[in-house]
């Protein structure tokens, strides 16, 4: 018999206890009732039921038990009979609670990522990295934000805190019941919640509260008049829920609000008009509140995630709350999340290599949505079978995918001009690195005109500096870096006649910049770096097709002279002319264009480096460059050291009666070796002194000198080679490829 479980007894038991004339009420108000999307009851079907037992059976069949048990309590509710509701809601609350954590576990487990196949969802479980997060009284911030430095991300360990700790008792003994959640865009805060989730249905998480509801504000804010209860009920996979259960005990509900600036409306309503009822409909506003207000609900708990923008939005409402800010990814997560993301070690020693070579890269990653940028790309050049540690996505290539991604995060409604604003902040960014600046004041943001918040709460945090009894609001952008990103694209974004027309408006001459760099500003090196690989082709196309903004390829020009001319002082008029600043293999590395680094490098005839450490990324961008100049003649490394690999590369080519052993197989010099033998090579002179060269280096430089059509000279320098070194370069000058003449 259909309805045999606990629900439907007591469900039996209420038609029981009721009169004849309350039986036959109940049929006459079910005979009324109409469900989506299920079978109605018939009338004859209905008629026949004449014992309670029948009709229950009849109920069951016709709706199953979760709508049979609504339908009963809605018509109990109509009949007045609220105690015989109430009777079956207790009774289904028992299974309620399971049924809402399977439905959690169901909406939480498993999440789609932009970048994700059709039909493939990723866990949460599988792919989250903890964050680390500080407890502060938002109040007392202030100083230097952590977004100022690139050492951004390591959190002051006095006030770290975990998410397990968050509604634990504080030092005093007293437990907090509203946290804020605050971090920048891309820095985990949605993730966080959803593991939250996950963990609180697994019971590893804040089990002292019986139901936690999730609500996303950006839903939330198509909403005009609500509840409560009716933000209890979005949460829910039924149309009843024991809602008096629920109600009856706030104290052990739990109010997740994710991404709040999604709002948008400033909270400010009278107190008086605040409800204390959880059933009372009033608009959005009022009913929020009336929760931060705690009129209503007074004993549960708030946990609120929001930007920074909108925290002095925030501030007013709430008392007694306590702050948490998320700073990113410490140095030992980073490495954690690419092992999570690859879910092959190899794969992922390789990419987290190729990015810690990088130091602009790997300070980035503090920013969680800066490391998934970095491994989606790194993904497709494995995906390519391209060689990772040749990889053409160089760090403006990932700032490009960042920005991109960012204008997702753009509300619907939001039509300003986005070239227009990208002007006024890439100005603020230009006049801030210019000035070494990094906090801008309110009235500075709006004398740029970039109080536009749906757009600047993306790009810039908002601050709270405390001054004497006064308190002010700082800007800054999320990291340094990025900082510096938006002052590179300053100088190329296509300027409107508004700009043109301003003369308070920063000069965008790029010659000023790289002369002051190459005279005393070195601290714009990161700066210009970022220019040469935004007037890439590749990267202008993608900035106009992908984000919305027009990037001028004028500025190619001005870096193509300045290459071509800024180590001509550095040589001695005698001397043939040579690149003596690594720099500029950087800066071609950016730029990633052969045809541009072929130009500037057909004006030099050598390399000249000295005491310089020479870490995976400066190789890379070093036989980058090496590749394209085929008028190379000589080069010089002088008490240089090269990042030693710690993971088993491609093999170079193997001398006859050799078999390539692990040693070779790691020496950093290989990349360099494979650059400088490539096909149109005419070097001559190669001098490696007092570079520490191992016995896998003599073994690359071997391979080199044995199959090298030009090379005449090496220079050495180095006492350190041993026996073993010394015989594998005799095994290369053996070789009858070898035209060495000179070897010292």
């Amino acid at each position: 018999m259909v309805g045999e479980g606990s629900a439907f007894t007591v469900l039996l038991g209420a038609l029981e206890g009721l009169t004849l004339e309350g039986f036959q009420e109940f049929k006459t108000k079910l005979s009324h009732v109409h469900t989506n999307g299920g079978w109605n009851i018939p009338e004859d079907a209905l008629v026949e039921a004449m014992h309670p037992s029948t009709l229950v059976n009849c109920m069951g069949k016709s709706y199953g038990e979760d709508a049979a048990m609504d339908i009963a309590i809605g018509l109990f509710e109509e009949m007045n009979q609220r105690d015989l509701a109430e009777k079956i809601l207790d009774e289904k609350v028992k299974e309620y609670k399971q049924k809402y954590r399977e439905h959690v576990a169901r909406e939480f487990l498993r999440y789609k990522e932009v970048n994700s196949c059709l039909g493939e969802n990723l866990s949460v479980s599988s792919r989250y990295t903890a964050l680390t997060i500080a407890k502060k009284p938002w109040s007392q911030r202030g100083g230097k934000p952590e977004g100022a430095d690139v050492s951004w991300g390591c959190a002051d360990t006095t006030s770290a805190v975990t998410a397990q700790t968050l509604f634990k008792p504080d030092e005093d003994g007293q437990t907090p019941q509203t946290v804020v959640l605050v971090g920048a865009p891309g820095m985990g805060k949605t993730m966080m919640v959803r593991k939250m989730m996950v963990e609180w249905v697994e019971g590893a998480l804040y089990m002292q509260f019986n139901y936690v509801f999730c609500i996303d504000c950006k839903e939330l804010s198509l909403s005009k008049q609500v509840s409560v209860l009716d933000l209890v009920s979005k949460c829910c996979p039924h149309q009843r829920i024991p809602a008096g259960s629920i109600l009856d005990n706030q104290e052990k509900v739990l109010f997740i609000f994710d991404g709040f600036e999604a709002l948008g409306f400033p909270l400010a309503q009278p107190k008086d008009e605040l409800s204390s009822d959880p059933r009372e409909a009033k608009p959005l506003e009022t009913t929020l509140m009336s929760l931060l207000k705690r009129t209503v609900l007074p004993a549960s708990s708030l946990l609120i995630t929001t930007r920074p923008m909108a925290l002095q939005n925030l501030r007013r409402c709430l008392e007694g709350e306590c702050y948490v800010e998320i700073l990113g990814f410490s140095a030992a997560a980073r490495e954690e999340y690419f092992h999570r993301y690859f879910k092959n070690d190899n794969k992922a020693d390789v990419a987290f290599r190729f990015t810690r070579g990088n130091e602009a890269l790997y300070s980035l990653c503090v920013i969680p949505i800066m490391s998934w940028t970095i491994c989606t790309i790194l993904e497709q050049e494995f995906y390519k079978k391209n060689n990772i540690l040749e990889c053409s996505k160089a760090t403006t290539w990932m700032g490009m995918f960042y920005l991109s991604w960012l204008m997702k995060c753009r509300g619907s409604d939001a039509q300003q001009d986005l070239q227009q604003f990208l002007r006024k902040l890439c100005s603020l960014a230009a006049d801030g690195i210019w000035k070494h600046k990094v906090l801008f004041e309110e009235k500075e943001i709006k004398g740029c005109g970039l109080d536009w918040p749906d757009l600047l709460s993306l790009f810039l945090n908002e601050k709270s500096l405390k001054k004497g009894v006064d308190q002010d609001n700082v800007y800054s952008f999320t990291h340094l870096h990025l900082q510096e990103y938006f002052a590179a694209m300053f100088y190329v974004l296509d300027d409107d006649e508004e700009t043109v027309s301003d003369p308070e408006a920063l000069a965008k001459n790029v010659n000023t910049l790289l002369e002051s760099y190459s005279k005393s500003r070195k601290d714009l090196n990161l700066t210009i770096r970022f220019l040469f690989g935004l007037v890439n082709p590749k990267s202008i196309e993608y900035a106009g097709e992908r984000i919305g903004c027009r990037i001028s390829p004028r500025a190619r020009e001005n870096l193509l002279r300045w290459l071509q001319t800024r180590h001509r002082g550095l040589s001695h008029p005698s001397e043939a002319l040579m690149i003596k600043e690594l720099d500029t293999f950087h800066f071609l590395f950016e730029m990633n264009e052969k045809s541009f680094a072929q130009n500037v490098l057909g004006c030099f005839t050598g390399i000249d480096l000295h005491d310089i450490k020479l870490t995976l990324y400066d190789q890379m961008a070093l036989c980058f460059c090496i590749k394209q100049w085929d008028g190379l003649d000589s080069m010089t490394l002088r008490s240089c050291s090269f990042h030693q690999q710690q993971c088993r590369e491609e093999p170079a080519t193997v001398l006859p009666g050799q078999h390539p052993r692990q040693e070779e197989l790691r020496s950093p010099l290989h990349p360099l070796c494979q650059a400088l033998g490539h096909a149109g090579s005419s070097l001559r002179n190669l001098r490696l002194q007092w570079c520490g060269l191992t016995e896998g280096g003599c073994e690359a430089l071997g391979t080199l000198l044995a199959t090298h059509p030009s090379l005449a000279c090496l220079e050495l320098g180095d006492r350190a080679l041993g026996d073993s070194g010394v015989q594998l370069l005799c095994t290369g000058l053996r070789q009858p490829g070898c035209h060495l003449h000179i070897l010292r």
